[in-house]
């Protein structure tokens, strides 16, 4: 969804819980303002980023070199021993989507989403 894609991509990085703190921050600002203006879209697809920081920072803590499927067969590839670094940062990423799920604005401007279109 353009134009909020363009505008969270830059920010979203999970590569360390440094990266990972200042990214789910500004991301979750960015959040915020999309709440503040009532745009929906915007502030969901912010609150998906946070989640795919999580589940992205979770498949490379799991699978080293984040390939979670063998590419010839689609075999799931055996986990390797957890990344204590991506670990953290998808913990980093969790704590900002789940309150980003929490807020209730956000509840709000879904349930009329869903209210509108299905």
């Amino acid at each position: 969804c353009e134009p909020y894609k363009s505008e969270i991509l830059p920010y979203w990085h999970f590569k360390t819980p440094e990266m990972a703190a200042q990214s789910s921050e500004k991301i979750y600002d960015l959040f915020l303002t999309y709440l503040g203006k009532k745009e929906f879209v915007g502030a969901d697809m912010a609150r998906k980023y946070l989640q795919m920081g999580y589940t992205r920072a979770r498949r490379y803590a799991n699978h080293k070199g984040g390939r979670k499927y063998n590419a010839k067969t689609g075999e799931e590839l055996p986990q390797s021993i957890e990344d204590p670094i991506k670990a953290a940062s998808a913990r980093i990423f969790y704590t900002k989507w789940q309150e980003a799920e929490a807020d209730p604005t956000y509840k709000m401007l879904k349930q009329q989403w869903k209210d509108q279109y299905g």
